[in-house]
């Protein structure tokens, strides 16, 4: 390993393993969870127990009753919810479940007369008070589109649980109701009105109360969250830009991703020294960085340590994505993390590369036909554009995007043209039309970012759909072959994703298992372009350097699988920007950001 990297003590190595699972905040998260469960059981259910505390509740207001219901299934479905806050440690969650369970004990013993339900919820409070410095975790990143998220879970949830409540009294009942008519009563009670189902004796109320009691949690719990304050989202400022450009000019030779880290949707903690610094950002609970630390390699253990304390204090997962080899041995040795190859970057060495030989042919044949069609392309530095010029090629990008979500995270920059990304190149194709379109003579687009002073890495692939197939090959071989020109020695192409997988798989004697994984992941290469990306990339005879996945257990590998796919546009949870308002703010000089992920390998 490069750079001669420190050791650290065992207790050092310790302290920066940073949140492994707790026993007991896990523990009183599926107590709080048990607990939330036999409320609603009390709410919907008030005689699944029978109770020598019948003589007491006689001695109570008739009318109590229905509210206790209520108040025991309000409690109920709280504390379900808090469970999964309680397990990572939330001080929040630890202030409402405090706050919750006296009422929810309150509940269980004037409407069910259960003693042992009060005792339950006294049980699990014990625990919580004993062990409050354990839940001590800071508040996630907000966002209000968890207020629709919310509401559609809770809305489900609660005519769900609904028509349970209705149901459960068949026969005090009037009559028998046809479903249509009990989800009807059960949408009347969300909204606190009477349905179309009766009850004999006081069990109207006590269906009205609960049914008014979800539609009151639904309710209120999505105006808190559309309402409260929005925490501030992962940005980069302009000073901790200025640190990063520093760092990168001095060591961005390092890693092919390096610049990515100057993403502005991401946030950065810096080493003690200054010297070193990992970017990352917040995705479902997940703390993903994205390869190397940028700096010098001496002051990587500061930034990550920084890093681990970042997610300890947060109760974050830690996870990063797509460092090298030498960043997952320096990973793993300073936190106690593992780590797994994940790909392989596909890397051209520019004196190496050539169109003559047989390996070369498909290409070679591809861009000839192209350059006869009347294709001509150019390559420069994006500080060489004219503003005009550099507009067409922001809208056109946007314009020419394959989804609605703009996609890209770990090897992707974000905008195309900023000033301070004038070192940036860009490779375009152009062919004059007798009826040009609304970009002029533009086809395609290419966009590299800097890597260190003799690099460049692949940033994102556009094209005109209505272009020849083949607009790729045409630009990555025009890059390559400008490369000198620039003083470029290396070009990084893209990440293909199991790679070595792939290419062992197809081989003759590969056994029944690499066989069965390769015949997988050829299938999920139906949604993901995984296949096609290896074979895309293979074209251009890179060597490839892998890439790994770095992660605190084997457990928390599905959760970082579904936070990457989210940050790398693959999953969005929210609702789009209608396209016209995109295109909008793109216009108006905030180009929306740009991803490596979307190539159109297929039409190449």
């Amino acid at each position: 390993m490069s750079g001669g990297v420190p050791g650290r003590s065992s207790r050092a190595r310790r302290i920066l393993r940073g949140p492994r699972p707790e026993a007991v905040p896990t523990l009183v998260a599926r107590a709080c969870a048990l607990v939330g469960a036999v409320d609603i059981a009390a709410g919907v259910f008030p005689r699944f127990r029978h109770s020598r505390m019948h003589a007491i509740a006689e001695v109570l207001p008739g009318s109590f009753g229905p509210f206790a219901a209520a108040l025991s299934l309000s409690v109920g479905v709280l504390l379900l919810l808090l469970a999964h806050g309680l397990r990572r440690r939330k001080r929040r969650a630890w202030r409402a479940a405090v706050a919750l369970l006296p009422a929810g004990a309150a509940a269980e013993f004037v409407y069910r007369h259960s003693l042992i339900g009060v005792l339950v919820s006294a049980a699990l409070l014990f625990p919580l008070l004993r062990h409050r410095d354990e839940f001590a975790a800071l508040p996630d990143p907000r966002s209000r589109w968890r207020a629709l998220a919310n509401f559609v879970l809770m809305s489900a949830g609660s005519l769900a649980l609904g028509m349970v409540i209705v149901s459960v009294h068949p026969n005090r009942m009037v009559g028998d109701p046809s479903v249509a008519d009990r989800l009807t009563h059960v949408i009347y009670g969300l909204f606190g009105f009477e349905g179309p189902v009766d009850y004999a004796g006081n069990t109207s109320w006590t269906v009205a109360f609960s049914l008014g009691a979800l539609g009151w949690l639904t309710a209120v719990t999505t105006v808190y969250l559309a309402f409260r304050p929005e925490h501030p989202a992962a940005r980069l400022t302009e000073e901790d830009e200025e640190k990063l450009r520093a760092l990168l000019a001095r060591h961005g030779r390092r890693d092919s991703l390096g610049h990515f880290a100057l993403r502005r949707d991401k946030a950065v903690v810096f080493s003690p020294s200054g010297k070193a610094a990992v970017t990352y950002r917040v995705v479902s609970g997940v703390m993903l960085a994205s390869g190397d630390p940028i700096g010098d390699v001496e002051a990587w253990p500061g930034a990550i340590e920084r890093f681990m304390d970042e997610a300890k204090a947060h109760s974050w997962t830690p996870a990063v994505m797509g460092c090298s080899e030498t960043g997952g041995e320096v990973w793993t040795r300073e936190t106690g993390l593992d780590a797994l190859e994940l790909g392989d970057e596909a890397v051209v060495d520019v004196a190496d590369f050539s169109l003559a030989g047989r390996a070369m042919r498909n290409v070679r044949q591809m861009v000839k036909r192209i350059e006869r069609a009347g294709y001509e392309t150019r390559v420069r530095r994006i500080r060489d554009l004219g503003e005009a010029e550099l507009e067409r090629v922001r809208l056109a990008a946007e314009d020419w995007r394959g989804t609605d979500t703009e996609r890209g995270f770990s090897m992707a920059l974000g905008r195309i043209g900023d000033a301070a990304d004038g070192d940036c190149l860009i490779a375009t194709a152009h062919k004059a039309d007798e009826q040009p379109g609304e970009y002029g003579d533009l086809k395609a687009i290419l966009h590299f970012v800097p890597w260190g002073e003799d690099g460049v890495s692949l940033d994102l692939m556009r094209r005109d759909r209505a272009a020849d197939p083949g607009m790729n090959e045409l630009l990555i071989v025009a890059a390559l072959q400008a490369a000198p020109k620039f003083g470029v020695a290396r070009v990084s192409l893209n990440f293909a994703m199991f790679r070595s997988a792939l290419a062992r798989g197809e081989k003759i004697g590969a056994g029944p298992v690499l066989r069965a994984w390769r015949g997988l992941l050829v299938f999920l290469s139906r949604w993901f372009q995984i296949e096609s990306l290896y074979k895309f990339n293979a074209k251009f005879q890179p060597r490839w350097e892998p890439r790994f996945v770095v992660y605190r257990a084997s457990a928390d590998l599905p959760r970082i699988g579904f936070a990457a796919m989210q940050a790398e546009g693959f999953v969005d949870l929210a609702l789009p920007l209608p396209r016209f308002l995109r295109r909008r703010r793109a216009a108006g000089g905030r180009p929306c950001a740009h991803a490596l992920a979307e190539h159109d390998v297929r039409a190449a």
